[in-house]
C-alpha cells in the first residue's frame, strides 16, 4: 500500500481504534515481534474500558475477560525476531481497509470504529480464520447479525457522538504527518531561536565573539557550510548559537544572514513515537524538504549531534546522519551542530564522509576573567528572577570557588549553576525556616514521642517517674530552644524586609531621577536615606552575628556556604586570604612535618615567591624533588601542602611511579595516540589534572620510572602544560609538583652525621655529592627544572615527638570506642623510640611498632573483660622486663 494511502487510511480510525493500533506497535516492539498482527490490535482494543467490540461481545454473551486471555495466549505463540524493524502485517492493513469501506459506504460515516473493523473482518474468510485463531470465542460472530443490529448494539458506545470527531487522530502509525500536518514539521520538531531572541527570552551572551565570527565565516560558504561546535559539556556551545541568533535579530551580521531563521532541532521529539518502520525517516525527509523549500532561509541547530549516528536505524545504514549527508554536501541544508569532544571522537570522526561535511569550531572553557564577564551579563536576569541583589563579590567568589573546588564541570556552566543556587537559597531564606530551626523542631517532635512512650510505660509500671521527669525537662528545654530560634528568624526576616524596602526605594530614585534641578534638590534626602540604610544594615549584622538565618544580599559568604555543602571543604578555608595562607605556610608545615625545618622553610619560600609573581611565568607554582631516606616525611609533606594550600587531601593526586617502569606506560599517563586502543579516553595524569587544576601532584619514587616517562615532564616543568593524546593542552600552572626519591640517601645521611645534626650545615655538605648522585639517574636538563630539597634522617628527639603523637591517636581511639582512658609513662615512650631508632624505616616504624607490640596487648586486655566492656576504666600500659604489659583498673 502506498505511503499516502496508509496515512489516509489510519487517519480515519476512531480515537479508540487509533490508540489501540499505536499501542500495538509499542507492544510488538517490546515483545520483539517482527510485525503487528491482528492479535496485537484486538488485545489493545479489548484492554480499553469500553468500545463497540465490548458491546458486541456482551450482546453475544461472551465474557470480555475471556477474550483478553485468549488474545494474550495468541501473542505468546508469536515468534520473536529481536533487532528487526517492526511493521504492520497484511491482515492488519486489510482489516483497516475493509473497516473503512464498511464505515464510509455502508454506514456513511467518516470514522472507522472498532465495530466496523469487526464486521469487515468476519466478512472476509481469510480474516475470519485469523480472528478465530486469535480469539476462538468470537467464532459465533455473524456478519449479518452484526450489520443488522450494529446501530442498536453500539448506540451508547463511546466511539459514537460528536466528541469522537473532535478527537480524530492526526496521523497513521508508521507514517509521518504527510496529509494533515505535513506543512507543520518545522513548527512541530523545531524551536525558532531567532523568535526567542526577538522576544528577549535569551540571556545576553558575552565573551564568545571569536567563536561567533568563525561560525559566521563557515555559514557564508557556498558549499560545506556547516559548523560543528566541539567542547566539553558546559563551556557554552549552545550559547554561541544563541549569540548568533541575537546578532541576526540586531542586524549585526553580513547581509546574506540578516533574514535567516535559526531553528533548534529536537531530535528526541523527532524520534518520539516513531516505532514503526520508516516513520522516523519519513519525518526527517519531510523536515529537510521544508527547510530547503522555506521562503525564509533556515539554519538548523542540532545539539548533541552525535545522536544522529544510528538514529532511526542501524548505524551506517538508514540512520539520520546518512539521510542528511547529500543535503549537507550540496550546501542546500545549512546546519550548526554541537557535541562534546569525546563524543565527536567516538562517533562522528569515525565516519569520514560525515566529518568532511562539517567544519569544527573549538569552544574552549573560558578563563576566570571571561567567565566573570559572562556572569556579570546574566546577573541582572538572576536578580530579576529571584528578587535578590547580587553583590560583585559574589560574582568573583562564584567564579573563583567553582573553578577551584568544583572539578567535574566546566566554566561558565558551574559558576552560573552555583550563582543560581545561591540566589534561590537567599530568596527562599525569607520564607522558609532555616535548617537550625528545622532540626530543633524535629528534636521537639522526637522528644514528644519519647515522652508519650514513657507515660504509657509508666502507666503499666515499667518506667520510673524520675525518667518521665527527665524527659519532660529535656522536652521543655528543646521547646524553649526552638521557640528562641523561631523568634530570632522572624526578627531577622522583618529586619531584612526593612533593608530591602529602603534599598529598592533608593534604587528607584536613582534610576528615575536624572541630573536636574529636582534631582539636585532631592540629593539631600537621598543622603539621609543612605545613612538610614547603613544603620539598618549595621543593626542587622549585629543581630545576626555568626549565624545569619536570612541574607539581605547574595555575597561571598552565601556562595562559600553552598560550595561547602557541595564539596565538603570548610568555608573559612575557602575565604581565607591566600597571601596570609602562604605567609604562614612554613609554620603550618613545621607543625605537621617533624624534624625537617630546613626542608619546609625552602618549600615555603619558593611558594611565597610564586604567589608574589616573581618566578618565571608559565611554570607550575612549584616543582620540588624531595630526596632522602624512607620514613622522614617526604610523602607527609605532600599531604600537608594539599591541606594548607588547597583545602584538604581531596586535592592531592598521587602517582606511584614504580608502576611506570616500561616506556609504553607513557600512554597511560597522557592518553593513547590516534589509532591505538584507548584513544579518546584520556590519560590518567592528564585527566586528573584537567579535573583538578588546583592540586598537589605527588610523583612518588620518580627514580623507578622509565626514562621516557621522565622526558614526559620536560614541558610540564618548563612551560606548565602537557599535551594529551587527544591534542588538548592540560594546564599545570596552578599545580604544585612534588617528586620523591631515595637516590642519594647515603649522601644525605653521611652529611647529616658529619654535621652533627645541624640541618643547615648538613645541607651545604650534601648539595654537591647529592647532585652528582642524582645525575646518574636523572638527565641534567630535567634536574635543572626542579628544586632539590634534601630530607635528613630523624633525630631521636624528632622520633620521640612522632611517637608521642601516634600514642596520642591510639589513646583517642580507646576513648572513642571504649569510653576508657589509656595511660602510659615515659618508659613506654622511650622504649618505642628506641626500637624505631635502630631501624631504617624512620617514622614508618613508629606505626609498625605500635601496631605489633602495643595495640595487641590493649586489645587482649579489653577482650578479657566481662562482656568486653571497659566503660570508665583506666587502661594502664607499662614496660615490664623489656616487654609491654597492659592492665585494666576499675575506678572505685
Amino acid at each position: 500500500m502506498a505511503e499516502l494511502t496508509r496515512a489516509v487510511l489510519f487517519g480515519k480510525l476512531s480515537p479508540i481504534a487509533y490508540r489501540a493500533i499505536e499501542g500495538s506497535v509499542t507492544l510488538g516492539r517490546l515483545r520483539g515481534h517482527a510485525r503487528v498482527e491482528l492479535a496485537h490490535w484486538l488485545h489493545q482494543i479489548l484492554r480499553h474500558d469500553d468500545s463497540d467490540l465490548h458491546r458486541i461481545a456482551c450482546h453475544l454473551g461472551t465474557d470480555v475477560s475471556l477474550l483478553v486471555r485468549e488474545s494474550s495466549d495468541a501473542l505468546a505463540r508469536l515468534s520473536c525476531c529481536d533487532g528487526q524493524p517492526i511493521d504492520l502485517s497484511a491482515d492488519v492493513l486489510e482489516a483497516a481497509e475493509r473497516g473503512w469501506t464498511y464505515a464510509s459506504l455502508i454506514y456513511g460515516v467518516q470514522q472507522v470504529r472498532t465495530g466496523h473493523l469487526l464486521i469487515g473482518i468476519v466478512a472476509a474468510p481469510a480474516l475470519r480464520r485469523a480472528l478465530i485463531a486469535c480469539v476462538p470465542s468470537l467464532r459465533t460472530v455473524d456478519e449479518a447479525l452484526c450489520a443488522r443490529a450494529f446501530d442498536a448494539i453500539a448506540v451508547e458506545s463511546p466511539e459514537g457522538g460528536p466528541s469522537a470527531d473532535r478527537q480524530r487522530p492526526a496521523r497513521a502509525p508508521g507514517e509521518d504527518e504527510t496529509v494533515d500536518f505535513a506543512s507543520d514539521a518545522l513548527a512541530r520538531y523545531t524551536v525558532d531561536l531567532t523568535a526567542l531572541a526577538r522576544e528577549g527570552k535569551l540571556d545576553p551572551i558575552v565573551g564568545r565573539h571569536g567563536e561567533i565570527r568563525r561560525v559566521i565565516d563557515i555559514l557564508l560558504r557556498r558549499r560545506q557550510n556547516n559548523p560543528l561546535l566541539t567542547g566539553d559539556a558546559g563551556v557554552g556551545k549552545t550559547a554561541v548559537v544563541e549569540g548568533l541568533a541575537q546578532r541576526i535579530v540586531e542586524g549585526k551580521v553580513p547581509a546574506p544572514l540578516r533574514d535567516v531563521c535559526v531553528r533548534v532541532l529536537d531530535i528526541g521529539l523527532l524520534q518520539a513515537g516513531a516505532a514503526a518502520k520508516g516513520e522516523f525517516e519519513a519525518r526527517l525527509r519531510k523536515l529537510v524538504e521544508q527547510v530547503q523549500a522555506a521562503h525564509r532561509p533556515v539554519i538548523l541547530f542540532i545539539d548533541e549531534a552525535h545522536t544522529l549516528m544510528g538514529a532511526g536505524g542501524a548505524a551506517g545504514t538508514g540512520d539520520a546522519a546518512n539521510l542528511l549527508k547529500p543535503a549537507l554536501a550540496r550546501g542546500t541544508l545549512r546546519t550548526i551542530a554541537a557535541t562534546t569532544w569525546s563524543e565527536y571522537k567516538r562517533h562522528v570522526e569515525k565516519d569520514p564522509a560525515l566529518t568532511r561535511r562539517f567544519q569544527t569550531v573549538a569552544v574552549d572553557e573560558p578563563d576566570q576573567e571571561r567567565a566573570l564577564a559572562m556572569l556579570r551579563a546574566i546577573a541582572p536576569t538572576m536578580e530579576a528572577h529571584h528578587g535578590v541583589q547580587v553583590l560583585d563579590e559574589a560574582l568573583h567568589a562564584a567564579v573563583a570557588l567553582s573553578h577551584r573546588y568544583i572539578n567535574d564541570r566546566q566554566l561558565p556552566d558551574k559558576a552560573v549553576s552555583l550563582l543560581d543556587t545561591v540566589c534561590a537559597r537567599v530568596a527562599a531564606s525569607r520564607h522558609t525556616a532555616p535548617p537550625e530551626l528545622d532540626r530543633a523542631q524535629e528534636r521537639v517532635a522526637t522528644l514528644a514521642a519519647q515522652r508519650t512512650a514513657a507515660l504509657r510505660e509508666h502507666a503499666i509500671g515499667r518506667c520510673e517517674p524520675t525518667q518521665v521527669r527527665r524527659v519532660d525537662e529535656t522536652l521543655a528545654g528543646a521547646r524553649a530552644h526552638a521557640a528562641a530560634l523561631e523568634a530570632l528568624w522572624r526578627e531577622q526576616v522583618c529586619r531584612v524586609d526593612a533593608v530591602l524596602t529602603l534599598r529598592n526605594e533608593i534604587c528607584d530614585d536613582a534610576r528615575f531621577n536624572c541630573e536636574s534641578a529636582s534631582a539636585q534638590a532631592q540629593r539631600g534626602d537621598g543622603d539621609g536615606r543612605r545613612a538610614e540604610l547603613a544603620r539598618l544594615e549595621r543593626e542587622l549584622n549585629d543581630r545576626q552575628g555568626e549565624t545569619p538565618f536570612v541574607a539581605a544580599n547574595v555575597d561571598r559568604e552565601a556562595v562559600a556556604a553552598v560550595v561547602q555543602e557541595w564539596t565538603g571543604v570548610p568555608v573559612r578555608r575557602m575565604l581565607r586570604d591566600e597571601l596570609e595562607g602562604v605567609l604562614g605556610l612554613a609554620g603550618r608545615l613545621d607543625a605537621d612535618i617533624v624534624g625537617q625545618p630546613q626542608a619546609t622553610r625552602r618549600i615555603a619560600r619558593r611558594m611565597q615567591s610564586a604567589r608574589a609573581g616573581l618566578q618565571r611565568p608559565g611554570r607550575p607554582l612549584g616543582v620540588f624533588l624531595l630526596a632522602g631516606p624512607s620514613g622522614v616525611g617526604k610523602t607527609e609533606t605532600a599531604r600537608a601542602l594539599a591541606d594548607s594550600l588547597y583545602g584538604g587531601e581531596r586535592n592531592l593526586l598521587v602517582f606511584h611511579m614504580s608502576e611506570f617502569q616500561e616506556g609504553h606506560t607513557v600512554s597511560t599517563l597522557k592518553g593513547a595516540p590516534p589509532g591505538y586502543v584507548g584513544y579518546g579516553e584520556g590519560g590518567a595524569l592528564t585527566e586528573a589534572v584537567r579535573r583538578k587544576p588546583y592540586c598537589v601532584l605527588l610523583l612518588d619514587e620518580i627514580d623507578k620510572a622509565h626514562r621516557d616517562v621522565h622526558a614526559l615532564f620536560y614541558q610540564v616543568f618548563d612551560k606548565g602544560v602537557m599535551e594529551d593524546g587527544q591534542g588538548r593542552m592540560i594546564d599545570f600552572r596552578n599545580t604544585v609538583v612534588l617528586l620523591t626519591t631515595n637516590v642519594g640517601c647515603e649522601c644525605v645521611t653521611q652529611a647529616w652525621n658529619e654535621a652533627g645534626g645541624d640541618a643547615e650545615a648538613a645541607y651545604e655538605l650534601a648539595r654537591a655529592p647529592l647532585r652528582e648522585r642524582l645525575l646518574t639517574v636523572f638527565p641534567a636538563a630535567l634536574l635543572a627544572r626542579m628544586t632539590t630539597v634534601p630530607y635528613f634522617p630523624l633525630s631521636n628527639a624528632s622520633l620521640r615527638s612522632i611517637v608521642e603523637t601516634q600514642l596520642g591517636r591510639t589513646r583517642d581511639q580507646v576513648l572513642a570506642h571504649h569510653a576508657s582512658t589509656l595511660e602510659y609513662d615515659d618508659a613506654v615512650i622511650a622504649a618505642v623510640t628506641e626500637r624505631c631508632a635502630h631501624g631504617e624505616g624512620g617514622a614508618r616504624l613508629v606505626d609498625a611498632v605500635i601496631a605489633e607490640a602495643l595495640v595487641p596487648e590493649i586489645a587482649c586486655a579489653v577482650l578479657s573483660e566481662p562482656d568486653h566492656q571497659t566503660n570508665g576504666a583506666r587502661i594502664v600500659l607499662r614496660l615490664t622486663d623489656g616487654a609491654f604489659r597492659c592492665l585494666i583498673e576499675r575506678r572505685q
